[in-house]
């Protein structure tokens, strides 16, 4: 997958231009801080603070818009056209580093933002169009490491280059060749035809409104990403404090900021390829808590893991830092916050795009990058608030942050049904038993299906539960007839379809119209033939087998044609 035509080309392009966004934000707040102070028509902090504004300004007032957009048109014209405009930018970004003209860059930096938001959308919306479901998972893995690492390498790149002796070229020459190469890989992009009749309107209060509400229409999806948004809350908390808490708590210089920047990146990078493997090429919500549940644990442990500050008038360097040994443990649980992180947010974004219907799914992605926004600006806000008005030390903001993921995973496990089942399907699936899919016409990856079955106990309720690609809901009388906890029975009690009266729980009409497997005993499937039009009937059942050489019976989830059983 990864150097095939339908997705290197678009994972360069992406990267490239991560790459870039963070080369350029970061050499010019670098220059303002450190190189060129006196030149500034406005106050340092005033300038530094409207730069981090301005750059996500526009994910708030465009990204409806850029939703609407990504799903109308061809997606690789619509990525090629956006590479111009950053070059166009650039180009003149190279006459303003130059010139040191700062409220020239400070516009373009905002001109960059809307240019990140409108490709935004696209960029995750093209992935379910280009890469078959067992694909998607690493798809994704293969994205969120890419950007990470963009965001890394920009960072440090603007660093080295703003400390070298031709800073104003090198940085203007940087950005330029950067865009430059990014919009010349975008042509290598294959054509992706709409798949939206809707026509685009722009308007940013109505069409950011409209987004959010078809979004919430969807619980899951809604649920996903709020999800989603609570990790961009406390990955950019770490990323914002990070400067100031190597200075002022680990006593240490800028390098080992760099240090800390890349635990981080590469920890969310490597929990992405875990997500990978552990997924076994299929989307598994049920692996998202395991990254929030190392979010917290290590982000507790990170709080007892600082040591006591050094009585040293000089701070660490890097090679002094990596010297001492009691800095092992604080190292190691950053980069396994990192890895939680890379678990979280993996099986979210590809939930949202599985999950998304045709010709939405960039709208889904730009309403989650309004909400991620959100949360962005109230992280900076909050930290504030704890730092300079309760006067709390950063250590102690982020212990907070790792007791709150607690709660949040307790938030999600009541909030979303669909998660709580995910789990217990993918326990039974993938650790407690040996467990192997006989289909041999791709049944279960197919949309609106009626899985005849009966004389279900909770293993089997649990295997074909997360056996098909899409959402699987349960006639009533199914699962209820198990002796099964309360948390469980409320789980399912949410997601149960009512053949007989034509009603669905809480599940929106539209959702089942679209994609849903709908799981009903013989007796009930006349009545659901009648109400659920265009639907394929199915039969599903689980089967031991036991094969000579092995010690334990497996388990064999056979689907069939109804007409084949």
């Amino acid at each position: 997958m990864i150097f095939s035509r339908r997705f290197l080309p678009y994972f360069v392009t992406q990267c490239l231009g991560a790459l870039n966004d963070n080369v350029f934000k970061n050499v010019l707040l670098l220059l303002v801080a450190y190189s060129q102070v006196d030149e500034l028509p406005i106050d340092v902090n005033l300038f530094v603070n409207l730069a981090a504004g301005l750059f996500i300004l526009p994910f708030l007032l465009f990204s409806a818009h850029a939703g609407q957009v990504a799903d109308f048109v061809d997606k690789a014209s619509l990525i090629r056209r956006l590479k111009l405009l950053e070059l166009l930018i650039m180009s003149v970004a190279t006459f303003a580093i130059v010139s040191h003209s700062y409220l020239v860059m400070l516009l373009l930096l905002f001109l960059m933002g809307v240019q990140s938001a409108y490709f935004g959308p696209v960029k995750y919306s093209l992935l379910p169009r280009v890469l078959d479901n067992s694909e998607l998972v690493s798809g994704n893995a293969w994205v969120e490491m890419g950007t990470f690492l963009a965001i890394l390498v920009g960072t440090i790149s603007a660093g080295l280059i703003v400390a070298s002796d031709n800073a104003t070229y090198l940085a203007a020459a940087s950005v330029f060749i950067l865009a430059l190469i990014g919009a010349f890989s975008s042509w290598f992009i294959p054509s992706i035809p709409a798949h939206s009749l809707q026509k685009p309107h722009f308007s940013i209060v109505i069409a950011t409104l409209v987004s959010i509400k078809k979004a919430r229409r969807t619980p899951g999806i809604w649920t996903a990403i709020l999800a989603t948004s609570w990790f961009w809350f406390v990955g950019a908390t770490y990323l914002t404090q990070f400067p100031n808490f190597a200075r002022l708590t680990l006593h240490a210089d800028p390098t080992v900021v760099s240090l800390l920047l890349l635990l981080f990146s590469v920890g969310i990078a490597a929990g992405s390829f875990v997500c990978e493997r552990l997924s076994c090429h299929q989307v598994e919500l049920g692996i998202m808590p395991l990254g929030l549940v190392l979010l917290a644990g290590f982000g507790i442990d990170l709080y007892f893991a600082i040591p006591a500050k050094p009585d040293l008038a000089a701070f660490y360097d890097l090679q002094g830092f990596i010297a001492e040994a009691d800095h092992y443990r604080l190292m190691l649980d950053l980069f396994m916050i990192g890895v939680g992180g890379g678990l979280f947010i993996v099986p979210l974004y590809t939930y949202i795009q599985a999950r998304a219907k045709d010709g939405e799914c960039a709208q889904a992605i730009a309403s989650n990058n309004i909400i991620n926004a959100l949360f962005m600006v109230t992280s900076a806000i909050f930290a504030m608030l704890i730092l300079n008005v309760f006067q709390w030390q950063i250590e102690q903001l982020f212990l907070l942050l790792a007791a709150a993921n607690v709660l949040v995973l307790c938030w999600l496990l009541l909030g979303w049904p669909e998660l709580l089942l995910s789990i217990s399907s993918y326990y039974h699936r993938r650790v407690k038993y040996k467990v192997s899919l006989d289909d041999p016409q791709v049944l279960h990856k197919q949309a609106k299906l009626l899985v005849v079955t009966d004389n279900l106990s909770w293993r089997n309720v649990m295997l074909l539960y997360g056996s098909f690609t899409h959402p699987v809901h349960f006639a009533e009388g199914l699962p209820q007839s198990l002796s099964i906890n309360y948390f469980y029975r409320e789980a399912f009690s949410r997601i149960r379809y009512f053949a007989s009266d034509n009603k669905a729980g809480n599940i929106e009409a539209a959702t089942l119209d679209v994609d849903s497997v709908i799981c009903v005993r013989p007796a009930h499937l006349e009545q659901a033939q009648a109400v659920l039009k265009g639907y394929t009937c199915v039969t599903a059942k689980v089967v031991e087998v036991k094969e000579k050489g092995d010690a334990a019976k497996r388990l064999v989830v056979a689907i069939r044609p109804q007409t084949a059983a």
